[in-house]
């Protein structure tokens, strides 16, 4: 199978998972093209079977704002009619789908009919494409996809209650490759990070205020007045500046570590004995994943898609939007417990077993093999 595949290029989890699909179908023998304004982070290597496409927006003086989509739009034609793709999978609705519709009518024209798959990761749903400016056009390119699919029931049912969906939604969830990963378990130097008598917290994100920095800030800061612990920041935002201050004010800026945005994630989270994830919105939580797969127990708010992906008294544990006292309690008599900690991890990894790549890649062929046949 030819597979295009749209995505953002970024850090951030629609364009991880979309990246890591692509390489897994690659590996599974299909031809897969990312079509993107830049290569995607995890894309190292291109080969015969794995292509990237730029998308190049002019700069002209009259636009306010430059026309991605349909600079986007009128590259999925030309690379669909000169590589012979067969099918286009667009990762976030806003603005893929769109564009993907674009394409599709105008390879209509010229008597091709191209299957369109449409994934909603989150954000696209829940905050910018419920926005009135937006809504209508989104409302439209999910019902005029061909297959649509969200990353967990939670955002599924968001959509439904969001917009006027005539399309049914698969719900495939977020997926990691433990294959690739089980090297950093294996090697993992934890003395170059912190000493023997500390524990290690961990949090990683994009530093909006969605994450809730301030939150990671102070339950370490309660944290670490019974534990002996450093904390790694491990990303950067709008939010970064803010949480690096508020450090220095409560004096605890010499056990927080600012690493910035890092293609080092495995190696980082294989040195941690606890994540914080404290959120006010996650359509699935996908840091918190990989960091359950790393061995690391999840500590974070029960919003969206994260009860389904961190299960309670098992992968970690769950609290309301912003009761950092209770993360705070908790974090202390988990990494005070040497006997549940050690379980905590076993029980993590057991639980982020269940989202390995293998089972999740097929279920996305599938999709395709019905998109393909409607």
């Amino acid at each position: 199978m030819k597979i295009a595949i749209v995505c953002y290029p970024t850090f951030g989890g629609s364009g991880v998972v979309a990246t890591e699909l692509g390489l897994a179908l690659s590996e599974r023998g299909h031809e897969v093209h990312f079509i993107t304004y830049k290569q995607p982070v995890r894309l190292e290597v291109l080969n015969s079977s794995l292509h990237f496409h730029e998308v190049n927006v002019p700069d002209y003086p009259l636009f306010h704002y430059q026309p991605y989509e349909l600079a986007l739009s009128s590259k999925l034609v030309d690379t669909v009619k000169t590589h012979g793709i067969e099918l286009l999978h667009v990762h976030y609705a806003i603005p893929h789908a769109y564009a993907g519709y674009m394409a599709k009518q105008m390879l209509k024209d010229q008597g091709i009919d191209l299957p369109m798959v449409t994934t909603l990761h989150g954000t696209d749903v829940t905050l910018v494409g419920k926005h009135p400016f937006y809504q209508p056009a989104v409302t439209f390119s999910i019902n005029h996809s061909d297959c649509v699919t969200s990353v967990s029931k939670s955002l599924k049912e968001a959509t439904l209650d969001t917009f006027e969906v005539k399309k049914s939604i698969e719900v495939i969830p977020n997926f990691i490759d433990f294959s690739k990963h089980q090297h950093h378990n294996e090697d993992c130097q934890r003395s170059l990070i912190a000493n023997d008598d500390q524990r290690i917290v961990t949090h990683i994100s994009n530093f909006r205020k969605v994450k809730r920095i301030d939150d990671v800030i102070e339950v370490f800061y309660q944290l670490q007045k019974e534990v002996n612990a450093i904390l790694m920041m491990v990303g950067d935002g709008p939010e970064r500046l803010k949480a690096m201050a508020t450090c220095e004010e409560l004096g605890i800026a010499d056990k927080v570590k600012f690493l910035g945005k890092s293609n080092q994630v495995y190696e980082i989270l294989c040195y941690s004995d606890l994540f914080l994830l404290p959120s006010a919105s996650e359509s699935f939580g996908l840091a918190a994943l990989e960091a359950m797969m790393m061995r690391v127990p999840v500590i974070s708010s029960n919003v969206g898609g994260l009860p389904e992906v961190n299960i309670e008294g098992q992968s970690g544990y769950l609290f309301s939007v912003g009761d950092t006292e209770n993360m705070a309690a908790k974090s202390i008599e988990l990494l005070q417990d040497e006997a549940l900690l050690e379980q905590m991890k076993d029980q993590a990894r057991a639980v982020a077993k269940c989202f390995d790549i293998d089972t999740v890649v097929n279920q996305y062929i599938a999709v395709y093999q019905k998109a393909l046949k409607a």
